[in-house]
């Protein structure tokens, strides 16, 4: 697991249950207002991962790629909701920004599949997520943190990773 820097975190992942769990470490640090950003080819794991971050989250629906319906919301049993957007359907950033991105951040934290199709809607502030099918079990996964408050959310991911 090398740090490339503090702001970064590289780990293979070897099986889905293993992207799955790493994405549960994750889902349980989650707060409102938290966006994070999954970038990666079909096929890459960024469903597999989300699934992960909405059980660590604990939410009570059951994950599916948001694809044609743009946004799924999952509720978790205190009334906050955690919203998944796949923006690969988006062809222009003002089609976008009629999705109103701050009014979900303000109800619960935000998982964004293709942020590129966002362009300067994606907050500055953000963990980015690179997947990419390695083979057919293996799967790269680079994290990289943009602001204090994702390194502290990397910290943590990284020492549950050395740690348990």
């Amino acid at each position: 697991m090398p740090i490339l820097n503090v702001h970064m975190l590289e780990f293979f992942s070897r099986s889905p249950e293993q992207t799955r769990r790493i994405g549960m470490r994750l889902g349980s640090l989650l707060q409102a207002g938290d966006v994070v950003c999954l970038q990666g080819d079909l096929g890459a794991g960024k469903t597999t991962f989300t699934q992960g971050v909405a059980q660590g989250w604990g939410a009570l629906d059951a994950v599916s790629s948001p694809t044609f319906i743009l946004v799924n919301p999952y509720r978790r049993a205190d009334g906050a909701q955690l919203f998944h957007l796949d923006a690969y359907r988006l062809e222009t950033v003002p089609e976008a920004e009629q999705l109103d991105l701050d009014s979900m951040l303000a109800e619960g934290a935000l998982i964004i599949e293709w942020p590129e199709r966002l362009g300067d809607l994606i907050p500055a502030e953000h963990l980015h997520l690179r997947l990419e099918h390695i083979s057919e079990e293996r799967r790269q996964m680079n994290f990289h943190a943009h602001g204090s408050h994702y390194d502290t959310l990397l910290d943590a991911i990284r020492q549950s990773m050395v740690g348990g």
